[in-house]
């Protein structure tokens, strides 16, 4: 049966990501002022249930998870939105869910970028665009930065694997 801690975080997370991944998808901008919300929710759902221990497990998820996708934002390839976004959810979920969801939203963002390049009849140039990606995280090599197509048809919108992975995650690890 769920804790009632459990269910809170769903309750936050469920009509976020719900609003979170329409706004990405419909105009490409992750507001600050729904991150925020996950974000001040989170912490207060954790702090209420866990006291002084949840509000630093909540805080350690928002810094860890913060880190590990500004290390990919560095790179361009991804927005300061998304990163923002999965710090924020960090904190809602806490440290202890923070590298399985980075797994399962890795996994969900590469299923669904890969059906993406397939629709747009782009498989060559973007796995030729990944090649040099890797390519350039050995060593002596220069990681390469990639510009935004203008062509928006091109991304992918990554508050949705961001939002769907981090729910799975939930679900699936969540004790």
């Amino acid at each position: 049966m769920p804790s009632a801690q459990n269910f809170a975080i769903f309750l936050l997370l469920v009509p976020m990501a719900i609003v979170i991944t329409y706004m990405d998808v419909r105009y490409r901008r992750i507001p600050n002022k729904l991150v925020l919300v996950m974000l001040l929710g989170g912490i207060a759902v954790n702090s209420f249930f866990g006291g002084t221990q949840g509000l630093l497990v909540s805080l350690e998820g928002f810094g860890l998870a913060f880190a590990l996708m500004f290390f990919f934002h560095i790179f361009g390839t991804l927005g300061a939105g998304d990163v923002k976004l999965f710090a924020a959810i960090g904190a809602v979920n806490g440290i202890a869910l923070v590298l399985p969801m980075l797994l399962v939203v890795a996994i969900t963002g590469a299923l669904l970028a890969i059906g993406k390049m397939v629709h747009a009849g782009r498989a060559r140039t973007t796995m030729f665009g990944v090649l040099q990606f890797f390519y350039g995280l050995l060593p002596g090599q220069k990681v390469p930065r990639f510009d935004i197509p203008s062509d928006r048809s091109y991304t992918l919108p990554y508050a949705v694997p961001i939002c769907f992975g981090s729910l799975l995650a939930f679900m699936l690890f969540h004790s």
